[in-house]
C-alpha cells in the first residue's frame, strides 16, 4: 500500500525532476522519486 508524504525539496531540485519526466521515463514526480529512493537504498545494503 502506498503512503502518501510531504518534502520539501530546493525549487532547483525540482526544476532538474521536471525535466526528466518531459523524457517520458517515469509517469509523475512520485514514480521517479521512489525510483531514486529505491535505488539508494539498494546501494546501502
Amino acid at each position: 500500500m502506498k503512503k502518501k508524504i510531504s518534502i520539501s525539496i530546493e525549487e532547483n531540485t525540482l526544476t532538474k525532476l521536471d525535466n526528466h519526466l518531459k523524457d517520458d521515463s517515469f509517469r509523475n514526480k512520485s514514480h521517479l522519486i521512489e525510483y531514486a529512493v529505491n535505488r539508494f537504498l539498494e546501494e546501502r545494503e
